[in-house]
C-alpha cells in the first residue's frame, strides 16, 4: 500500500478513499524573505525545494537515490518541512511512503502542525435541499475547497441553526441538539436543551486528545468529547419570535451528558439575543459578548459562571463592529462612516480597561471591491469573522459570488497585511441563507477518524 522509502514513486501513490473530499494536492505559497508573515530564508528554500520535488514525481518510479534530497535529511528536518505544509498537502503526504506516514501520524506531529484557522459558508437553499453547498477556504494555501454534503446532517433546515466553531460543526433544532468534529461525519445528538432555541452563539469550552474506556467506539477512544456554552438565541412560540423570554446560559457535560443551567444574557441584550445581533470570543477563560450594532459587551467567567457588568466598546464613527480573540488578545473589526468616506478598521483591546487602540486600516480597494452598487444600505451584508492571526471580512449577498478579504495579523499584533480571497469555485448555486464561521480543524482528528 506505501512505498518502502521516500523518493520512490510520487505523492499520489496511494490515497485512502474517504479523504476524497480533500485529496486534491495543493501547492503552498512559500515567502522567500523574513517579516512577521514569513518563514526564513533556509526553510523557504527546503520548503521549494520539497515542492519541486514532489512535482517531478507525479508517477511511479525509480528515483536514483543519489539525486534524491530527502536521502540526506534526517527524520528530525523531514519531520519540520513536512509540518510547514498545508493540512491537505500533508495528507497527502502521509500516503507516499512509510516513513512520512509514521512521522505525520505521529502524536508530537499535530502539535508542531498546527494548521491555520479556516474560513467556512455554507449555502442553504430553501426549496431544494439538493442545491445546498458548503465551501473552506484555507488561508496557507490560499484557495477554497468545495466540502461534501455527506459531512453536514440532513436535518438542516429554515427551522434549525448550523454553526461552527472551536473545531467542532453543531447544529440546533427545536427539539435536538448535535455535534460533530469539522471534516469528520460523525454526527452526535446529545440530551435535549432545557430551553430549545434557535440562532444561539456556540462555543467549545475545552477538547483534548485523551483515551477514553468505550471500546466499541474508536473515536471516542481518541478524543474527548467538548464541553459545549449554549448562549442566548430565540424562541418561537406559534411562528413568533418570544422577545420576553431571555433564555439560561447552557452548559453542556459529555460525561454526564447533561446540560447545566446558568444565569442568561444580562437584560441589555434582550432586544437582540441571537448570533445575528451578536459576536462571541474566547480570551482568557471568559466567554465575551458583544452586539455588533448596540457595542454592548460583557463577558461569561467560566470559573465563576457568573456574567461582568455590560460595558459599551464603541469606537469613534464605527456603524457595525465584531469581537473577535486573535493572537492572544481581543480585537474588534468594524465599519466606520467616517468624513472622507467608510472604512474598515482593527482595534485592539485591552480587556481589563476596555481601552482601545487602532491597529490597521483595510486598504481602500480591498473595501470597494467587496461591494457593487453605491446604496446606503450596501454595507448591510458585510460580515466579519476570525480566530487566531487570520481576520475574514466579506459580503454575503450573491450578486458578487460572496466576495471576501482576509487580514494577517503579525505575531506582535502590530502589523497587518490585507489580501483578496479568490472566488467560490463555479458553480456556485442561489442560496436563500448564508452561514458563515471560522473555525481552527484538527490535523489528528482527520488522521485518527480517517486513515487506519
Amino acid at each position: 500500500m506505501f512505498m518502502d522509502k521516500p523518493g520512490v514513486g510520487g505523492p499520489f501513490c496511494y490515497l485512502p478513499p474517504k479523504l476524497s473530499h480533500l485529496s486534491e494536492f495543493s501547492q503552498p505559497q512559500f515567502l522567500q524573505s523574513p517579516n512577521p508573515f514569513m518563514h526564513s530564508n533556509q526553510m523557504s528554500n527546503l520548503l521549494q525545494r520539497f515542492i519541486d520535488q514532489m512535482e517531478d514525481s507525479t508517477t511511479p518510479k525509480e528515483t536514483d537515490s543519489s539525486n534524491n534530497f530527502f536521502n540526506f535529511l534526517s527524520s528530525d528536518v523531514t519531520e519540520l518541512i513536512l509540518a510547514r505544509l498545508p493540512v491537505r498537502s500533508i495528507i497527502r503526504c502521509s500516503a507516499v511512503c512509510k516513513l512520512w506516514h509514521s512521522i505525520i501520524t505521529a502524536p508530537l506531529f499535530s502539535a508542531s502542525a498546527a494548521a491555520p484557522p479556516w474560513f467556512f459558508l455554507y449555502g442553504q437553499n430553501n426549496i431544494f435541499v439538493k442545491n445546498n453547498q458548503a465551501f473552506a477556504f484555507d488561508p496557507d494555501s490560499n484557495e477554497w475547497i468545495k466540502l461534501p454534503t455527506t459531512l453536514f446532517p440532513v436535518s438542516i433546515s429554515q427551522e434549525s441553526s448550523f454553526i461552527g466553531s472551536g473545531g467542532f460543526f453543531f447544529n440546533t433544532t427545536a427539539n435536538n441538539f448535535s455535534f460533530a468534529p469539522i471534516l469528520i461525519p460523525s454526527w452526535r445528538e446529545t440530551t435535549p436543551l432545557k430551553f430549545s432555541r434557535l440562532n444561539p452563539l456556540v462555543g467549545v469550552i475545552s477538547s483534548e486528545f485523551s483515551s477514553n474506556s468505550n471500546q466499541n467506539n474508536r473515536f471516542e477512544q481518541k478524543l474527548n468529547l467538548p464541553n459545549i456554552i449554549v448562549v442566548g438565541g430565540v424562541r418561537f412560540i406559534g411562528g413568533l419570535v418570544d422577545i420576553e423570554d431571555n433564555l439560561a446560559v447552557e452548559i453542556y457535560n459529555p460525561t454526564l451528558d447533561s446540560w447545566d443551567l446558568c444565569p442568561p444574557l444580562p437584560a441589555d441584550f434582550r432586544s437582540g439575543n441571537s448570533s445575528q445581533s451578536l459576536s462571541s470570543a474566547f480570551f482568557k477563560s471568559k466567554f465575551y459578548v458583544f452586539g455588533i450594532h448596540s457595542c454592548f459587551i460583557s463577558s461569561f467567567d467560566l470559573s465563576n459562571r457568573v456574567w461582568s457588568e455590560v460595558q459599551t466598546l464603541r469606537p469613534p464613527g464605527v456603524i457595525t463592529s465584531f469581537l473577535i480573540s486573535c493572537r492572544n488578545q481581543l480585537m474588534l473589526a468594524g465599519l466606520c462612516n467616517n468624513p472622507h468616506g467608510p472604512s474598515f478598521n482593527l482595534w485592539g483591546i485591552d480587556e481589563l480597561t476596555m481601552e482601545f487602540s487602532e491597529v490597521a486600516i483595510m486598504p481602500p480597494d480591498l473595501l470597494n471591491c467587496l461591494f457593487d452598487s453605491d446604496e446606503d444600505d450596501r454595507f448591510a451584508s458585510l460580515k466579519c469573522v476570525g480566530v487566531g492571526k487570520y481576520i475574514f471580512v466579506f459580503n454575503e449577498e450573491h450578486r458578487r459570488n460572496y466576495p471576501a478579504c482576509v487580514c494577517e495579523v503579525s505575531s506582535d499584533s502590530k502589523q497587518c497585511r490585507w489580501r483578496r480571497i479568490p472566488d467560490l469555485p463555479e458553480p456556485v448555486n442561489r442560496f436563500h441563507k448564508v452561514i458563515s464561521f471560522c473555525s481552527t480543524i484538527s490535523l489528528r482528528w482527520i488522521l485518527d477518524g480517517e486513515v487506519a
